[in-house]
């Protein structure tokens, strides 16, 4: 099974697996029914104050990387979201949902890399 980004602002893609909001805030403008998620893991969000700091500007991502990568790591709620995503993705696809426009530059595609980098 496979490991999939999603931006929860376009139209789902992939109704077909498991999906995971993994943003600390709740989308504007996104209804629960219309978002078809399995679960909400706002807690791997980037904290407040990390998000507040990035405010998406490109040129800051290298070091949010470095930041969110270290919040991720002490975060006691990671090993259990590792865990739930790994046993998830031996039944399913895991498709992790994210509000950010930026499609390249947002936490999501650094979570998705830590946990592929613990899956293996």
């Amino acid at each position: 099974m496979m490991l999939k980004l999603e931006r929860i602002y376009t139209k789902p893609a992939d109704l077909d697996g498991y999906r995971i909001l993994v943003d600390r805030l709740w989308p504007r403008g996104i209804s629960k029914v219309n978002a078809h998620l399995d679960d909400w893991a706002k807690e791997m969000g980037p904290t407040t104050e990390l998000r507040k700091w990035f405010n998406h500007e490109p040129a800051k991502y290298p070091e949010f990387q470095k930041r969110y990568q270290a919040e991720i790591e002490s975060n006691p709620m990671t090993a259990e979201f590792v865990k739930k995503v790994t046993e998830q993705l031996k039944q399913t696809n895991v498709i992790l949902l994210y509000g950010a426009k930026d499609e390249q530059r947002n936490q999501a595609v650094v979570l998705m890399a830590y946990l592929q980098d613990k899956a293996q």
